[in-house]
């Protein structure tokens, strides 16, 4: 059981911290482009701004797991509307289908992950303050 709810715990977290760094190499092609320093300088920030943003989502995340599951869900739900509004555009490529499969399906990992970590700790009592990984408390003998 206690291997069991290590896994849960730490392999959300885990595949979080792997997927932002997968998220940041994106804004590193602003480096082979010829732009002036600030350019340069501003383009790696708001290439990442979706990163930062699950990166803040993640911070809160590795206390309330309830958080992680929805914010990892709805950036997996985001970005394939965002890709899959460009067949509206015309400008729809097949390939298209599997940049949503590598970002939108890791997201949704991620976040399905999270929800099983949260609905475990809820139901073994832990949210409601029993930290000691979902055993029961000891009673005291009141004699």
């Amino acid at each position: 059981m206690r291997r069991t709810v290590d896994v849960v715990y730490w392999v959300p977290r885990v595949l979080s911290i792997l997927f932002l760094l997968f998220l940041s190499l994106f804004s590193l092609d602003v480096f082979s482009m010829r732009l002036g320093f600030w350019e340069t300088v501003a383009g790696p920030l708001i290439h990442n701004i979706p990163a930062f943003i699950l990166l803040a989502a993640l911070i809160v995340a590795w206390q309330h797991e309830i958080v992680g599951g929805v914010a990892f869900l709805l950036a997996g739900f985001l970005y394939a509307a965002l890709v899959l509004s460009t067949a509206v555009t015309g400008q729809f490529e097949w390939f298209m289908l599997v940049w949503i499969l590598q970002i939108s399906g890791i997201a949704f990992l991620i976040g399905i992950l999270f929800l099983v970590g949260w609905a475990r700790k809820r139901r073994t009592g832990r949210a409601r303050g029993s930290h000691d990984e979902g055993h029961a408390r000891p009673r005291s003998s009141a004699r």
